[in-house]
């Protein structure tokens, strides 16, 4: 694998069909490097991960894309976002030890539902819902692409300890002849579906593509470089401060002498004493908007 941590654009020539190709390391091992994940935990995490930035190549417009499950099994949340950029985080919370021998998604997540979230700079917030009740993320993703865009997508994932890698293929509106959409589609997507997990795990893009399509005019675009990101700051965690109220959090410090709070997907430690706390809730400290 030489394509680490990198997002590839790719067209079929003469059909509507365009992909995206990813492969997570370093970002990827970054991530879960703040928790000791059992092997089946971080290969479906790193499965959120690499559809997180798969998923980022579809915004239209600068923004960030969140990939929330949400369920009452052993894992309560696995979160994975991605900026159309290049930044990556998540987290999963939950019972880490009772998770280790989860076969599928109802093992690790019992009864859940899967939160897709668009968030474009300046724009307005959307967010589609399907429940998570198939055996792969996978599945659940093309589940609501076909809800929501009514595009027909096919997604690929997979994902060991070092590497987390995907593959999407989707189907683009089009005013051509149907029957020639029908059949491009169908010889593509049965093309994929040939895919095996150690080439996705293995093997550079090109070689990806050029062994699956080598017959059906694939281009392959330039990478784009991805790296995991925390946004957190000794400002905003202030501001979450504020957000609680001054007795709440007075109250912390006449308990425990001070207060200290701990990001959860980077593991930095933003510490605020009595004065800091006082300061912060000062009546004529300037409003920040």
């Amino acid at each position: 694998m030489t394509d680490h941590d990198t997002l590839q654009k790719f067209l079929f020539d003469g059909t509507d069909i365009r992909g995206e190709i990813s492969s997570l390391v370093s970002s990827y091992q970054a991530i879960i490097a703040q928790q000791k994940y059992p092997e089946s935990v971080a290969a479906l995490f790193g499965e959120f991960l690499v559809a997180a930035s798969l998923l980022s190549a579809t915004l239209k417009y600068p923004g960030i894309i969140t990939i929330q499950a949400t369920g009452a099994g052993p894992l309560k949340t696995i979160m994975a976002e991605c900026t159309q950029g290049d930044k990556l985080r998540g987290i999963v919370r939950g019972d880490l030890d009772a998770a280790a021998n989860a076969q599928n998604l109802q093992g690790f997540l019992g009864s859940a539902t899967l939160a897709i979230t668009i968030e474009p700079e300046g724009g307005e917030r959307y967010q589609g819902i399907v429940p998570l009740d198939a055996d792969h993320l996978s599945e659940c993703l093309e589940h609501y692409f076909d809800q929501s865009e009514q595009l027909p997508t096919q997604i690929k994932l997979c994902a060991n300890q070092q590497v987390a890698s995907g593959v999407l293929i989707q189907q683009m509106p089009s005013s051509e002849d149907h029957e020639k959409i029908d059949a491009d589609w169908q010889h593509i997507s049965a093309l994929l579906d040939t895919l095996k997990t150690e080439e996705q795990l293995n093997l550079p893009h090109s070689e990806q593509l050029y062994r699956l399509f080598h017959e059906d005019g694939v281009r392959l675009f330039e990478p784009q470089h991805l790296n995991f990101f925390c946004s957190c700051s000794r400002q905003r965690t202030e501001r979450a401060l504020v957000s609680l109220g001054a007795p709440e959090v007075l109250d912390i410090v006449e308990e425990q002498g001070s207060v200290l709070i701990t990001c959860e997907f980077c593991d930095e430690q933003y510490q605020f004493n009595e004065q800091q706390v006082k300061e912060m809730f000062r009546q004529d400290k300037p409003t920040l908007h």
